[in-house]
């Protein structure tokens, strides 16, 4: 079984899309049962769905796109606390080559000019790690395009997005790009969209290679395990 762990919004249509991708998981993989709890503000929460779900001793794949606080001590602690190895854990998801691809994608969907600059705008944390990682996203998506992109945070590091388009267009690009690095609609998402960029794309929402990243995350962990797939 695949327990995947979402952040969590008020925003109505963030957990719609949370479940309009896990759809997309299950169409890649209709065998494989997959449930869905969050950590914040929807239900179910982890807590409550590893206590319906302990007998089933599901794989965690964590919806969040970089290994910070979350990935290494809550969920780490819940899984804990209701009796299952933490070696059933997944990692982030990201940075992954499959993210540039969805990236890249949906930064085309806005029409965006193929030389224009890009920014990747991630969430943001306090933890190094998380950061780092973010600025790893943008090498990779730099690759996948063929063209700068600068990593930028939401909240808690700098730059942000509005910092990174101001300065490569006081440097002589007026026309930038900012790809969204999150997963959902919500707060931040909508944050993205004021900077001073030309093009902001979307977040990934139900991209079909997101959906293949989950099960490879999955699929990943499960081997560490050392268990069927299929158990």
């Amino acid at each position: 079984m695949l327990l995947a762990v979402a952040h969590g919004s008020r925003d109505v249509s963030s957990s719609a899309t949370i479940h309009a991708l896990l759809r997309r998981v299950r169409l890649l993989r209709p065998e494989l049962p997959i449930r869905c709890c969050f950590l914040d503000l929807n239900s179910p929460s982890l807590a409550d769905a590893l206590v319906r779900l302990r007998r089933e001793r599901p794989v965690l794949v964590p919806l969040l796109l970089s290994t910070g606080y979350h990935v290494r001590v809550d969920i780490p602690a819940a899984v804990a606390a209701a009796g299952l190895p933490t070696s059933r854990i997944a990692r982030a998801l990201g940075p992954h080559p499959l993210l540039a691809e969805a990236l890249a994608a949906r930064l085309a969907e806005t029409g965006a000019a193929p030389e224009a600059p890009v920014v990747l705008a991630g969430a943001g944390s306090c933890d190094p790690t998380a950061i780092a990682e973010t600025t790893r996203m943008a090498h990779l998506l730099a690759t996948r395009l063929g063209r700068p992109v600068t990593p930028a945070h939401l909240s808690a590091a700098a730059p942000t997005p509005h910092e990174a388009v101001s300065a490569l267009r006081k440097a002589g690009h007026p026309d930038v790009a900012v790809a969204t690095y999150l997963l959902a609609p919500g707060f931040f998402a909508r944050r993205a969209a004021t900077t001073e960029a030309r093009w902001t794309s979307p977040p990934l929402a139900a991209h079909d290679a997101l959906a293949r990243l989950i099960l490879h995350r999955h699929d990943e962990a499960r081997a560490a395990t050392a268990l069927p797939l299929a158990a």
